[in-house]
């Protein structure tokens, strides 16, 4: 039975600093109104064309959105045998939130991965969060619902972190954990399709060609040749290297290592990042055991008891996940603290990190004439595009030599 009326409005009352007003649900019961806030602002331009006839592409959305929370609003009202405004809240914010809002799926997909022990995506997502909800603040929101991750939000939440100071790249990374986010909204039905904000000619996600990250062969050289102070700095170079001549291994890949994925002849070992994602496609990652790289474990390798045991000894088999992370964080940290320092003495233009060895394993390959299908294949990359962002550019030496050429007539 209806008792009440209902109404989407815009509330003009308080204009925001983006020259926009809240969008509100409007109950009306025995001449009292009441207004629910849907967690939008739109300029009076954008209510205007939602409410076109044949609305298009955003407008279209948003004008779909509406009929949605009005239609959920009657609903309720019937489902009420005596209508109050308690009751009618109480169920209407029952069907709503949380399933749409943004912070609480956010957390919720975090505490998936923590259950998955994902704890280095877990704290992507976290680092995600605190961003967007200092971007919400900033506007003096504590709530952020689905339908508000419009391109104009997008866009506007880009330059918000780019005037305070952070990299396209990591904009793309928390955009790229927000559109997660939605995605998996579409797929539970918590999200209508057609209100994806991201793709072509609505919001894409920023990306930018990495600075420089390896090295020419005459650079890795030196750092072979470097005569170390101590056996912290000693360590640390072995530990880089090893990762440049195993296929650029990432350090969680290193410390995770077990003398069960060494035979005499090779080191096999399934990439820790793709383990869940290409669970159905998984691709060894498979390093030809060089003289260099077996000196390297013998010279820092754990006494091997058991196959299962770890070769480095960074890691023990009674360590949960989260002291797994902590370890391989510190163990990280450390390498790149004295791979730094290695650097500054050898007055190198790059800063060493334990992401230069990944790096300039794939670069000093493509230098040498090497496959980008086997670069690809050596660094466990699916996708070639992935690979080509790794490679850098040749050097200026290189680039002369062919520019010469334009004048050899």
């Amino acid at each position: 039975m209806i008792t009440a009326t209902t109404k989407i409005v815009h509330d003009k009352r308080i204009q925001t600093k983006g020259r926009t007003y809240a969008v509100k649900l409007r109950v009306t019961h025995n001449r009292i109104q009441k207004y629910y806030p849907l967690g939008m602002h739109l300029t009076v331009v954008q209510w205007d064309k939602a409410h076109e006839e044949n609305p298009r592409k955003e407008n279209k959305a948003n004008q779909i959105f509406f009929n949605k929370i009005e239609q959920r609003a009657l609903d309720v009202i019937r489902e009420l045998d005596v209508f109050t405004f308690d009751l009618f809240e109480k169920k209407f914010d029952q069907q709503a939130a949380p399933k749409k809002e943004v912070f609480f799926l956010i957390q919720e997909y975090m505490n998936k991965l923590t259950s998955d022990d994902r704890l280095n995506t877990a704290d992507s997502y976290k680092c995600a969060l605190k961003s967007f909800t200092n971007f919400s603040s900033n506007s003096k929101k504590s709530k952020l619902v689905l339908t508000e991750i419009t391109p104009e939000w997008l866009n506007h939440y880009e330059k918000f972190m780019i005037k305070k100071g952070s990299s396209p790249t990591t904009v793309g990374i928390y955009l790229r954990n927000l559109r997660t986010i939605i995605n998996i909204a579409i797929e539970d039905g918590n999200l209508d399709r057609s209100l994806y904000p991201f793709g072509k000619r609505k919001y894409q996600i920023p990306s930018s060609k990495n600075i420089k990250k390896a090295l020419i062969l005459a650079d890795i050289k030196r750092i072979f040749l470097y005569k170390t102070t101590t056996a912290a700095e000693e360590k640390a170079k072995d530990i880089w290297i090893f990762s440049y001549l195993c296929n650029g291994a990432n350090i969680k890949d290193i410390v995770n290592l077990q003398y069960k994925n060494i035979t005499s002849k090779n080191i096999t070992f399934i990439r820790s990042k793709t383990e869940r994602s290409t669970k159905t496609s998984q691709k060894p990652i498979i390093i030809v055991l060089l003289p260099e790289i077996a000196a390297i474990i013998k010279k820092w390798g754990q006494t091997c008891n058991n196959q299962d045991d770890y070769v480095f000894g960074i890691l023990s088999q009674t360590d949960n996940a989260q002291m797994q992370l902590v370890k391989t964080k510190q163990f990280t940290k450390n390498i790149n603290k004295y791979m730094k320092l290695i650097g500054q003495k050898l007055e190198l233009d790059l800063k060493l990190t334990t992401y230069s060895a990944r790096h300039s394993f794939a670069t000093v390959l493509k230098r040498s004439g090497a496959p980008i299908e086997f670069i690809s294949e050596s660094l466990g990359h699916k996708d070639l595009r992935t690979t080509e962002n790794y490679l850098d550019g040749f050097e200026n030496e290189i680039k002369e030599q062919y520019q010469r050429k334009l004048l050899n007539f």
